[in-house]
């Protein structure tokens, strides 16, 4: 042991945290029976210098050392009883990150030694490892928490003005020709001046990152030879992932992103973290012993109550974390406010979010994590969104999150992409979601921009893929191609892939556009997908969690220039008039003693819908009038616009059809501002009220009222 001095230390805050005389260490366990802190020289040190913790408050395990400064190495071994059969699994011999770590230098280079069993024994999970596993395991890293944020301030966007893009960190600058090939995949990348100049020429005030927090890469995936690309396989809840890092992983990670927050920041974008609360990367009774399993495995995590050896698996994961425990409640909580307050990140998209809910096996919307979270002062003020469902039974929880969350709205992608392909008797879904789903969200009283619609995300086809292969095509993956979701919701082109007929090719590509528009139309918060706007695929792959390659990263030298165009067109519409951007619901009666209401649909003759109408099963065209309201406000960049009315016809028809204007009441002159079958739009077109025009098979139309 040690002959270093320790003092007694405090036992809160969690984790090592620095003062001007050295470091206080304090680590949460309930059923421990001894600590030891060890310290290290270097990321792959095996041996370290092992100090016995002896204080503990609260089933909090702390100490001072007076000597220790910020960059050192450490982690945990903790003693206790090894039965898994009663749900414990403490093993001595196992070293353990800190589940509070700032910083982990590196990853994990797998061996048998980093399990808490012998895998080689015939009983599996129940007989005990005695290997070290240090030198197989990244080591904590103590980090000086400061930062220069002089000048430093949250754009702070109202969510009915929010445009996210979601995107990957490593994905969205790999193969970035302007990009320094040292910055490529970094924290440091995404703020280069071209991808931010790519992202604002977009109209993009959100950027939505894919999991930045420390993960593991599965042992079967390494032996494959593959990776998981997408991280949700978190093990370090304050640490930014050291992959991600362009200069060091002892702790300049962590600076870097702070940078590349407040570079994000001063160009007006939001931070929003997608994260994963819900598992982590220890998985089943037969993962590895690397942190929470080996702390307190009976509180960190839901076990099975007549069976405690096993895990309940609400994620598909493995395992999941125990949010009635109080102490992994309060780690979760201590995150989420580490990195707002130290990060100074703008909000968070909770992966599989219903598990999150759980108490027992009912998702109970009102769990003590969404009370905790309603009350607190510093997370309620920021983003929340969820991804509402899991894989356990009932998961499935669209609409059912409380307010102050917004929501991934499944349901819109789904009729989006129904009603686009002409699944009959859509009309109806489809006015919902272009409203913004107020039968999901206006009954418990949130607006409309609790849906955050998107058509495509990271988990699924790209857009470009979407219209281009009727089957999934994930071989690569190494699972015969039976992963991923075997349905495509999309219209049906009867070839996979590039094709050389030019008529498949001009549908595909209005397609491509008719989803962009109605997205970036609809009421909510709609969601990019990063690529979609350049025609990015990923050769029908709709399962690329495992792909850290060209399947995965953005292809910038193949950019599609005219749908780049169209994209920034579209989002332009919407950011300079608030007709698309409503904070409040649609009434649908007359406005200020007009004889117009501020929104009304019209069948292809020109006359009002009856309630019959949406009923009608073939029925896939329809026009709607969006009141302007008439006022005047700031835009994007500080001018003056007008919030004008419009007429957006859709047609999801196979044939073209004639439509009617609405009567001269409801608008004299009407612009031809889009059309997803003329891009480029090169002719201003004017039309009259009554006047017939003819609208492309599956195509959309947007007109504006011009009162000259």
């Amino acid at each position: 042991m040690s002959t270093r001095k320790v003092w007694p230390g405090e036992p809160y805050p969690l984790g090592a945290t620095v003062n001007e005389n050295g470091v206080n260490f304090a680590l949460f366990s309930e059923y421990a029976e001894g600590v030891e802190l060890c310290l290290f020289d270097s990321p792959d040190s095996s041996k370290g210098e092992q100090i016995k913790m002896t204080e503990r408050t609260n089933m909090i395990w702390h100490a001072f050392l007076p000597d220790v400064k910020p960059g050192q190495l450490y982690g945990y071994r903790v003693h206790g009883a090894y039965e898994p059969q009663n749900g414990h699994r403490f093993n001595a011999n196992k070293l353990l990150l800190d589940p509070y770590a700032k910083s982990i230098a590196g990853t994990i280079k797998w061996d048998d030694a980093l399990f808490g069993y012998d895998p080689q024994h015939g009983q599996a999970d129940l007989s005990m490892n005695k290997t070290d596993s240090a030198p197989f395991l990244p080591k904590s890293v103590v980090v000086d928490p400061h930062f220069d944020w002089k000048g430093d301030t949250s754009p702070d966007i109202p969510f009915h003005k929010t445009i996210i893009y979601e995107m990957h960190v490593k994905g969205m600058t790999a193969r970035h020709p302007k990009v320094p090939p040292e910055l490529r995949g970094t924290y440091s990348g995404l703020t280069h001046p071209s991808v931010i100049e790519h992202l604002l020429s977009l109209g993009i005030n959100a950027v939505e990152l894919m999991p930045v927090h420390q993960f593991v890469v599965d042992r079967h995936l390494v032996e494959k030879r593959l990776t998981n690309y997408w991280g949700y396989n978190t093990i370090g809840f304050f640490a930014p992932d050291s992959r991600y890092s362009s200069n060091g992983i002892t702790g300049q990670q962590v600076a870097e992103f702070k940078n590349m927050v407040k570079e994000f920041h001063r160009h007006g974008i939001e931070v929003i973290l997608d994260v994963v609360y819900n598992h982590t990367a220890e998985g089943n009774h037969l993962g590895p012993t690397l942190c929470f399993r080996g702390i307190d495995n009976f509180s960190y995590y839901r076990l099975v109550a007549d069976d405690l050896r096993f895990y309940m698996d609400y994620t598909g994961t493995g395992n999941t974390l125990n949010l009635m425990y109080p102490g992994v409640l309060q780690m979760i909580m201590d995150s989420l406010r580490f990195w707002v307050e130290e990060m100074h990140v703008d909000g968070f998209r909770f992966d599989l979010a219903s598990a999150l809910a759980r108490e027992l096996h009912d998702v109970n919307r009102l769990s003590a994590f969404f009370d905790i979270i309603h009350q607190d002062p510093v997370i309620s003020q920021v983003k929340l969104i969820a991804e509402p469902w899991d894989v356990g039974e009932g998961g499935y929880q669209v609409g059912n999150f409380p307010v102050g969350w917004a929501e991934w709205n499944g349901k819109f992608r789904d009729t989006v992409r129904d009603y686009w392909r002409g699944v009959d008797r859509t009309l109806g879904d489809l006015a919902y979601r272009f409203t913004g789903s107020s039968d999901l969200y206006q009954d418990d009283g949130r607006r409309p921009t609790a849906s955050i619609n998107f058509v495509t995300a990271h988990d699924g086809f790209t857009l470009n893929d979407l219209v281009s292969y009727n089957e999934k095509h994930n071989e690569a993956n190494g699972e015969d191609n039976k992963d991923g979701e075997d349905f495509n919701r999309s219209w049906n082109c009867g070839t996979e892939g590039p094709v050389d007929d030019p008529e498949i090719n001009k549908l595909r590509e209005r397609q491509k556009r008719n989803f962009l528009a109605t997205l970036f139309l609809s009421q909510g918060v709609p969601m990019l997908l990063a690529g979609d706007e350049i025609s990015r695929t990923q050769q029908g792959n709709n399962n690329a969690y495992c792909q850290d390659n060209e399947i995965s990263w953005m292809d910038w030298d193949n950019v599609d220039d005219e749908l780049l165009d169209f994209t920034r067109r579209i989002v332009s519409i919407r950011r300079e008039h608030p007709a698309f951007q409503r904070r409040k619901w649609f009434q649908g009666w007359p406005i200020h003693g007009t004889q117009v209401s501020d929104i009304a649909w019209f069948t292809p003759d020109g006359e009002k819908m009856e309630e019959e109408h949406w009923g009608e099963g073939f029925a896939k065209s329809l026009g709607i009038f969006i009141y302007g309201l008439g006022i005047r406000s700031a835009g994007p960049h500080g001018e003056n616009v007008t919030d004008d009315s419009f007429y957006v016809i859709f047609n999801a028809h196979y044939e073209p059809i004639e439509f009617k204007l609405p009567e001269k009441k409801w608008g004299e002159y009407w612009e031809k501002v889009i059309d997803t079958n003329d891009p480029e739009l090169n002719d201003n077109q004017v039309f009259t009220a009554s006047q017939t025009i003819t609208v492309e098979s599956r195509s959309l139309i947007v007109l504006k009222h011009d009162e000259n």
